[in-house]
């Protein structure tokens, strides 16, 4: 599996209509969030927030899947059940453009 490869969960549904609430993506990448020493506030590697073309989006790392599969599995179902769209890429770099 190429570790550089992720899946985009966009915060836009089917229908093209903005998920609410507007803070979602930080709500769920705070979930897989830990807190460093100087107790800041730390993000996943594998689960950060993004913004994409002014759309709110999470972006998951697919290494999650090996790492902690049951975590990967909730973020995936996540994007299903809220009828989110998602968008798979190999490339980091496209994902952050």
């Amino acid at each position: 599996m190429d570790m550089n490869s992720e899946i985009i969960i966009q915060g836009l549904t089917s229908a093209g209509k903005p998920f609410r609430p507007s803070d979602w993506a930080e709500r769920l990448s705070g979930v897989f969030s830990t807190f460093g020493a100087d107790r800041r506030m730390c993000y996943s590697p594998y689960v950060r927030p993004v913004d994409i073309n002014g759309v709110k989006c999470v972006s998951v790392n697919k290494a999650l899947e090996a790492e902690d599969a049951m975590a990967y599995r909730f973020l995936i179902s996540f994007a299903k059940d809220n009828d989110l769209q998602m968008i798979e890429t190999n490339d980091q770099k496209a994902a952050k453009a």
